[in-house]
């Protein structure tokens, strides 16, 4: 029975003594041993990232510039005689056409004028047939000398000058008329009227500036572009233009104009561009962008602009067959909220999509 139970001692003391080492083991490992398992674990698959496709386009040069949204014509005018403002046919904010009426001045006055004109006339055509028959009469008496050379010569001029009375007479007519003609304002060209009186009843003089017509389409772009690029900007070319507010945009602008001669301030040439604007979505005197097409297009890529990379110059990072990461430098080309289009060295078909910031080329990552 003794022997029994140191053999059950030794045995109870080997187990003791086996915990202990345990125990002393999971101490010197020390609680974050899994987790240290995890982040190596991890650490070989590399961080999970997600694959943007890259397409292949075309696109030609551009060069981006700004300016102010001009109407093709604009005028400030008024009545060219004077006058009490009798009517206001069109009012401020409307649309008119070549040659409708805009306004009236009272025509009393001027209807006097022509009547007193026309009388005028008729008196001066009256003496001149008197003058006319008296030298006719003169001149057959001359025939056979019953009236001297001089008095025949007299009869004559007396009747020239009744002549030239009615040709004045008639000018005064015609003048006294065109004034009349006069007192209905109207639109030279067709346009909106931004400005206009608000009442009748006011004296105006001739020449006052009472209306401000402008037409509204097409609208003219007019900016400036580098001495470098007008050689590569041609006439006709079509040109993308948006507002600087956003939303309102238009592929069918066209360059019409290019001055061959700088702006001695900024040394830039001044170029113009004409804006389609038959639906009124462009507003007159604001801001606006233009792409200009500068020479043949040419090969590109596009691709989400969430792909895109800046730190250090553009670029995107590709995936090899090996997992690893690799830096592609890029030139921009376009950029857009939603899409870049690019140029580079290779032809790229799949790029990660929202690369993180400390990524780098050569690190191991997984594709979702």
């Amino acid at each position: 029975m003794v022997r029994v139970s140191m053999i059950g001692v030794a045995m109870i003391g080997i187990a003791i003594t086996c915990a202990a080492l345990g125990t002393r083991a999971e101490a010197k490992a020390g609680p974050g041993a899994d987790a240290t398992h995890a982040q190596r674990a991890g650490a070989e698959s590399g961080p999970r990232v997600t694959l943007a496709p890259v397409k292949q386009t075309s696109i030609a040069a551009r060069s981006e510039v700004t300016g102010a949204l001009q109407p093709a014509k604009a005028l400030q005018f008024g009545f060219e005689v004077g006058g009490r403002l009798e009517e206001i046919v069109a009012k401020k904010g409307a649309r008119v056409a070549p040659g409708q009426v805009i306004a009236k001045l009272d025509p009393e006055i001027a209807d006097a004028q022509v009547a007193q004109a026309d009388a005028a006339v008729k008196a001066a055509e009256a003496s001149a047939a008197v003058a006319a028959d008296a030298a006719s009469r003169t001149g057959e008496l001359r025939k056979t000398n019953n009236v001297s050379e001089q008095q025949a010569a007299a009869a004559q001029n007396q009747s020239a000058e009744a002549q030239a009375q009615v040709l004045a007479a008639k000018a005064q007519l015609a003048q006294a008329k065109a004034a009349r003609k006069r007192h209905e304002l109207r639109a030279p060209f067709a346009g909106v009227l931004v400005d206009a009186p608000d009442q009748v009843g006011a004296i105006v003089a001739p020449g006052v500036s009472l209306f401000t017509l402008e037409q509204l389409d097409p609208l003219s772009l007019r900016t400036t572009i580098a001495e470098s690029e007008r050689p590569m900007l041609a006439l006709g070319a079509k040109v993308r233009v948006e507002s600087a507010a956003g939303g309102v945009a238009s592929d069918e602008a066209t360059v019409s104009a290019i001055i061959p001669s700088a702006d001695p301030q900024t040394r830039r040439v001044p170029i113009e561009i004409s804006v389609p604007n038959k639906s009124g979505k462009f507003v007159a005197h604001t801001l606006a962008r233009a792409v200009l097409p500068l020479g043949a297009e040419e090969p590109a890529q596009a691709v989400a602009a969430s792909a895109l990379a800046q730190v250090g110059g553009d670029h995107l990072f590709v995936v090899t067959e090996s997992g690893a990461t690799r830096r592609v430098p890029i030139t921009v080309l376009e950029r857009g909220a939603k899409q870049i289009v690019f140029r580079a060295e290779e032809t790229l078909t799949e790029v990660i999509d929202f690369p993180a910031v400390d990524l780098d080329s050569g690190m191991k990552v997984s594709v979702r």
